[in-house]
């Protein structure tokens, strides 16, 4: 029951991305060029999840397992650390200049041509080596 209901999340997650247009890539850069073209219509994409997710939470919080059984995660550490500034400021120009972040990538997959393709190694080979350059410049300081 898990996976099928994992299977409809993730279908009506990318059909969501297809729908509001995430998966082109001039209309996210659209997005982040403020003093250019700017397209404001990703604020209501980005509105449509965080209310919801909000929601979510505070449902949560009043429960004690999940509907489908298990425990329920604890909500995200809201401090901001340079790890995480870091992390941000990387996406946050991955994203600027591809136009695409994990979700859209995957979703692009299927008609992005072979930039799309090149585009999604790229980021699961900076995904796998995360975790091994972290260890690296926490051993440098």
């Amino acid at each position: 029951m898990r996976g099928l209901i994992a299977v409809a999340a993730g279908g009506l997650f990318g059909m969501g991305l297809l729908t509001s247009g995430m998966t082109d890539t001039t209309k996210v850069q659209g997005w982040l060029d403020l003093f250019g073209a700017w397209d404001p219509t990703l604020a209501f994409v980005l509105g449509g999840a965080i209310v919801p997710m909000a929601i979510a939470w505070r449902i949560a919080a009043k429960r004690r397992d999940a509907v489908l059984g298990g425990v329920i995660p604890a909500q995200p550490d809201a401090q901001i650390t340079p790890r995480l500034a870091v992390g941000s400021a990387l996406f946050g120009v991955g994203w600027g200049l591809s136009g695409l972040c994990p979700g859209p990538a995957m979703a692009s997959l299927g008609f992005g041509g072979w930039q799309g393709f090149v585009f999604f190694i790229a980021m699961c080979a900076a995904m796998m080596a995360q975790p091994r350059v972290t260890a690296a410049f926490a051993r440098g300081s």
